[in-house]
Formats: C-alpha cells, structure tokens, sequence
C-alpha cells in the first residue's frame, strides 16, 4: 500500500513537470495565466498593477515572455492588446488594468491621425469638397438618410412660469411615434421682435437639465435677451419613463438624439419670435459631442460653443457620442474634423487641464484656426482655456459663453451683469427638478400612444426609416 501511494506521487510529479514542460514550448503556446504574467511584469519591472479578479480570471497570454521587453509599457501593451485590454498610468510605476477604449487614443496618435485627416486638403475649395463628402456619409451612418417622417402632433406645452425677466415652460415633442424628447424652454420674460434661440443639451452629469449650472446657463441666456431650450439626452431625464437607463448605452441612443435636436430645431424655427439668422447650440461633455455632430450636420446651426469635449484622441465615451459609425465615414474622420466643418459660423471651443480636453492650445485648436483661415475669418474661432480646472460647466465655462454668444448674436451682456461690472446670475431661480416635468410628477401625463422599451423602440424606427 506504502508502495503504491509512492507511485501514485512519482507519476503525478512526471505528469505536472511534463504538463509545465508543455505550457512552455511551442506545443503549448508559451502559455501562462494573465495573473502570472501581471505578477512576473510586477516583480521584473518594480510597479504595481490594479486590477480586479473578475477583470483576469479565465484569460490566458500567448507566447507570454516572449512578449516582454527592456521597458514596461512596451512589455504591458505587447501583453494585453490581444485581450483587448490595456492600463491608465495613475502616476509613477503605478497602473490599472482596464477594458481597451475604442474611443481613447494615446496622444501622440490622435495627433497623428488629425494630420493625416487634414493631408487630404489645403484650401477652401478642396475643404468644401470634404465637407460634401462627408455629410451624406454621417447621415447613412446615423441611419438617418432619409429622415422618417415627422409625427402630426403638436407639442405638448406646460403653463409658463414667471420669474425675474425670463419664463419657463416645459416642452414635449413627438420625434417618432410615440417616441418623445422633453425639454424646458426658457424665454426673456419681454420680447420685442425676432431673437436668438440657443439649443442647451446637456453631458452626463448627474440630474442633467435638472442641475443648478443647466438651468443658471439657461435663465442667464434668456435674460440677456435670447431664447434656450434645454433637452434631454436619450434614456435620460424624462426619457426614463420610456426607457432604462441601461438604453442610453446603446448605439442608437445617437440616432436618436440626432433625430430629437432636428426636431426642436423645427419646433423653434417654427415660433414667431426665433431669428433663423440667431440659432446657436452649446452642451458640455458629451452634450458638447453633440453640439459639434449637430452643427455638422444641420446649415441651420450659426453657432456652437461646444464644452469640455472636443479631442483629436477622445472620440466620447458613451454609445450616445460614437455608438454610430460616425468617425469611420470619408475614409475616417475624428471630432476636431468634425468640429471644422462649422466654419466659418463663429464656433467657441472651451477646455480644461484635467481631461481629455488639456493638450487643445498645443495641436486641436492650431488645426482648427487654420479651417477657418480658409474662409479668413479666424477670428471666428475661439478657444477659452482652463488649464487649473476640470470637467464641470462651471461659472469659469458659462461666463465666457454668454460674452462669446452676446458679441456674435449683438445682445446686451450689461443685461446680465451687476453695478461693478461682474456677470450676475444671482436673480435666476433654481427650480426643484418636478418643477420641470412635463408628464407629471409620477409619470401619470405619459400619452397613452407612449413606446415602453428599447425593442419596441427598435421596431417603430425600423418602420419610420423603411425606404
């Protein structure tokens, strides 16, 4: 018995070193767990590597030290890209494993590929020729070309709210069947004459339209004397009623939204005070993703001020932003491209020093002045930058807007400023978030004809976009 338990032990040592043996010949791929690897990368290099348990059971590295190199981040990439993996450098030697990031590139080669984008042209005429090229494409892209026919209902209005020289009404609009984008529609509380509307989609910041910042910029917009409709994104706000908050990472959350701003901008050019000549849009974050998409894509557009967004190696990070081909249209294209193609409409681009906006002055806004150069009105383009603060649409980010927007749409900024000369948004009044509801605090005003859920959604698109 003595015997045959020492034979059980000398066969399972045999067959442990030739199935080590076996991981590390050609036979077995030089094949070693993702853990092992990160620990030996650890060990050889002197760093540490954050990273979650769920994020590397399971995965295996191929050829594993045949991928290592004299340095760590050529080691770290060569190791992880084939599990669509990478690492955020965090600080010296300190790292953290992530998903790889479709829409985030290194720097250097965002920069590379704006310039490569910008090679094909050098002039106004062959400019204009990219900008006939690619706007077809971004609609095909968008599954958007033809649009589907626009719903036969009028909006559904909330009653006007008073305040210190502006009013707010909420706003419902039908952009599919039974597919609604709800928003809050700020007015100076006098009107004489057409004025200017300023389309306000708001990023992923939590309460979105609802926030003290969304509805400060909007009343301020308004007591200077232009009308601003703030929105909300897709399965966002209101929307939620409709859907989960899940569907706002889908693809056609852009579609959609894409669909919704057209929409209000033929609700707005339909009222008898808009001046088609002063329609402007300004969002931040990913609202500013889609400020710069919509002013590419609709003429009717004479302004935009997208904020804390436009990167020529930040893509956006939500479906919402780059879930639609987009950025592969014209053989590949990239949001500062995009963001030129508003030239020579008066464009101001804001930007911060803690994220993907910090490098614009250095290479983006260069690129950017030299578009507008094209039609030699570069001083048409403005870039406001921020490099001790980050990613908010704070007082530093609004103030600069309302300047930029009363000098190109010739409104009074003394409206908005106090005795010593300092912006003033202190007379606005900050609503309580069911103070901006359209269809009732508990949803009980949702239209009966309302979609319930992103399949259904999925089949009236489809119907709405048939050839």
């Amino acid at each position: 018995m003595k015997q045959h338990k020492v034979y059980v032990l000398l066969i399972c040592l045999l067959l442990s070193k030739v199935g080590l043996h076996a991981q590390q010949t050609t036979d077995g791929q030089y094949k070693k767990t993702l853990k092992e690897v990160l620990d030996e990368i650890q060990l050889k290099y002197h760093v540490s590597i954050k990273y979650s348990p769920a994020m590397v059971n399971g995965k295996w590295v191929n050829y594993a030290e045949w991928r290592f190199r004299p340095d760590v981040d050529t080691t770290l990439t060569n190791v992880l890209t084939p599990l669509d993996l990478k690492v955020n450098k965090e600080g010296p030697g300190k790292y953290k494993l992530k998903e790889y990031e479709y829409y985030r590139w290194a720097i250097t080669d965002g920069w590379k590929e704006l310039d490569r984008i910008a090679s094909q042209y050098h002039d106004k005429a062959s400019w204009e020729m990219r900008k006939v090229e690619l706007k077809p494409e971004l609609f095909k892209a968008l599954e958007l070309s033809p649009l589907p026919a626009k719903p036969a209902s009028k909006p559904i209005i909330t009653p006007k709210r008073v305040f210190d020289g502006y009013t707010v009404e909420n706003i419902a609009i039908e952009i599919l069947p039974g597919l609604y984008i709800n928003g809050s529609l700020y007015k100076p509380l006098k009107i004489k004459g057409k004025i200017p509307v300023v389309l306000s989609p708001d990023g992923h910041w939590e309460h979105q339209r609802y926030r003290a910042d969304c509805q400060l910029r909007c009343a301020t917009l308004a007591r200077m004397g232009a009308m601003a409709y703030s929105y909300d994104l897709f399965a966002w706000g209101e929307s939620l009623l409709q859907f989960k908050e899940e569907d706002h990472r889908r693809s056609l959350a852009q579609t959609i939204q894409v669909l919704g701003a057209i929409r209000i901008l033929d609700y707005m050019l339909s009222l008898k005070e808009t001046d088609p000549a002063r329609v402007g849009i300004s969002g931040g974050s990913g609202g500013g993703s889609h400020t710069v998409l919509m002013t590419a894509l609709d003429d009717r557009i004479k302004l935009s001020a997208p904020v804390v967004s436009v990167s020529s190696y930040f893509y956006g990070g939500c479906p919402c932003e780059s879930g639609m081909p987009i950025h592969q249209c014209g053989g590949g294209t990239d949001n500062v491209e995009l963001a030129a193609m508003a030239a020579p409409r008066p464009q101001l681009l804001i930007s911060d020093g803690q994220d993907w906006t910090a490098q614009m002055p250095e290479h983006d806004f260069p690129y950017l002045k030299k578009m507008y150069g094209y039609y030699n009105v570069q001083n048409l383009v403005e870039n406001v930058h921020i490099p001790t603060e980050g990613h908010d649409f704070g007082p530093s980010k609004r103030y600069p807007l309302y300047e930029f927007i009363a000098k190109n749409f010739h409104l009074d900024i003394n409206a908005i400023k106090d005795r010593a000369g300092k912006i003033d948004e202190s007379k606005v009044t900050v609503e309580k978030e069911s103070a901006m509801y359209v269809f009732g605090n508990h949803g009980e005003k949702l239209p009966a004809n309302s979609i319930k859920g992103f399949d259904q959604l999925q089949k009236v698109f489809a119907a709405s976009t048939k050839p």
